[in-house]
């Protein structure tokens, strides 16, 4: 498993049935490529060849068993055709701007769950595109789990991100010595950012998707958030204790969740409330909070 280095000791404390040396911490941020590089090559030193399973450790999925049920699909699929690469696909609820969109293609298999060769594989779309990806219904969002053999994960790194293997595998080499944590670092420092999505899966050769049987969110925003904290009559979804007048479509979060926020006259608002710090933007621009926190102090981040 791979966290931040910060977060190792939590995860051993949160994970105590995961052997201790199997939780690596990525010394500083280098996107999920980086990630998805280090673990198969860890992955390929501890096991040798085989199927690699990248699961995002941030999702919310239920029910399990139709999860294991369509994990399961893809991983004899992924056997079946060792070149391929495989993502699970979701069927959009609205059309975000933060999630990857996949393109049906070819129908490769008609029992539930059903298999696709994908047609075009974008990433983080502007909402005018997303809109009519949703609409058109031939699109499903990128979930950012994966199933593939090592080989044909490999094969595309070669390709595309030749030094992403050239500058981790000295690291994976040593890994379980005591050079490890100094290796990692230099490679960490050495290699560009950039998510998995971006640098191998939009450029990939042979991209095929899995559709979902499972409800799934990232909760990765407040959007995703909504469904899951109290809604009124007028759609305002908190946490928190909130006071309406001529108000709709509000999300509102309070870290403590006895503060109260009200709200007059107000429509299609994310306010959110946490210590000293305070939030307020447009429902539409949830998906550039990303870039406002990449411009605030280092303080408030």
């Amino acid at each position: 498993m791979l966290t931040a280095a910060r977060f190792v000791p939590l995860v051993r404390e949160q994970l105590p049935e995961l052997p201790s040396e199997n939780i690596v911490g990525e010394p500083i941020r280098r996107d999920t490529a980086a990630a998805v590089a280090l673990g198969t090559l860890l992955l390929e030193r501890m096991h040798g060849s085989g199927t690699t399973v990248v699961l995002t450790a941030d999702h919310r999925i239920e029910p399990i068993v139709e999860f294991q049920r369509t994990l399961g699909s893809a991983c004899r699929a992924a056997r079946a055709n060792p070149a391929s690469l495989y993502t699970f696909g979701i069927t959009p609820a609205y059309p975000a701007t933060a999630y990857g969109y996949l393109e049906r293609g070819e129908t490769l298999s008609k029992e539930t769950p059903r298999h696709f060769r994908l047609e075009t594989f974008v990433e983080k779309p502007s909402l005018e595109r997303a809109r009519r990806y949703v609409e058109s219904g031939r699109f499903l969002w990128n979930s950012g789990m994966f199933v593939w053999s090592q080989d044909a994960i490999f094969a595309e790194f070669e390709r595309l991100l030749p030094a992403h293997l050239r500058r981790l595998r000295p690291a994976a080499d040593a890994f379980g010595t005591a050079a490890f944590p100094a290796r990692l670092a230099e490679a960490f420092e050495a290699i560009d950012s950039i998510s998995i999505d971006y640098g191998v899966m939009e450029h990939a050769r042979d991209v095929r998707c899995v559709e979902a049987t499972f409800e799934w969110s990232d909760v990765g925003g407040w959007l995703a958030l909504e469904p899951y904290l109290h809604c009124d009559g007028a759609g305002n979804a908190a946490r928190g204790h909130i006071h309406a007048r001529r108000a709709r479509d509000n999300i509102v979060f309070s870290e403590d969740e006895d503060e109260d926020v009200a709200l007059l006259g107000v429509e299609g608002l994310i306010v959110v409330r946490a210590g000293r710090r305070t939030l307020v933007c447009r429902r539409e621009d949830a998906e550039a909070i990303k870039r406002l926190v990449g411009d605030l102090p280092e303080r408030l981040r």
